[in-house]
């Protein structure tokens, strides 16, 4: 099934995908985390990338999408029905992630991938998405800014070569 949120259009991932996802998650990490993730930490996970999307994207894929346009896969976006949170409730959606390829940042593409995302969720009777991103990534944080999402209080780290902190971002799912 193609969702078409022009000029993009989104589907469930198939194992053929998995090579593009893992290009672009490695070129998305390399330009959008330079600056917060050390270089060494990135490099050692691109590494690992190919193999791990080919494990995770399988035939029972339910939760990860290639974003396309023009027929070119051109990120991926991981939407998810319910949260890994401790505070988990059958309210709540997670965004696990949307990453784009570099050459097509602040094209609208990645808006367009958040309204499927957004749309996933009111399918699901969801009445608020949370997402979690690195407390250093203005950009990002902007972009879920202009989205309605804010941060909610929760944080916690990841050690990536250095001490990471990461801020939860949560939005009210208006019916």
């Amino acid at each position: 099934m193609y969702y078409i949120y022009k000029p993009i259009t989104i589907r469930l991932a198939v194992p053929a995908d998995a090579p593009d996802m893992a290009e672009i998650h490695r070129r998305s990490w390399e330009v959008a985390y330079k600056g917060i993730v050390p270089d060494e930490y990135i490099q050692k996970q691109s590494k690992k990338r190919p193999a791990l999307w080919q494990r995770i994207i399988t035939d029972d894929n339910r939760t990860k999408y290639v974003i396309q346009k023009d027929g070119k896969t051109v990120g991926f976006i991981c939407v998810v029905p319910t949260t890994q949170d401790d505070d988990k409730t059958d309210d709540v959606c997670e965004l696990e992630g949307i990453y784009l390829h570099p050459d097509f940042y602040r094209q609208g593409i990645g808006t367009r991938a958040m309204e499927f995302a957004l749309d996933k969720a009111y399918g699901w009777n969801k009445s608020f998405m949370t997402l979690w991103v690195f407390s250093e990534n203005i950009n990002a944080i902007r972009f879920y800014e202009n989205l309605g999402f804010a941060p909610d209080g929760k944080t916690k780290t990841y050690d990536m070569g250095k001490v990471i902190d990461c801020i939860r971002m949560r939005k009210e799912l208006m019916r």
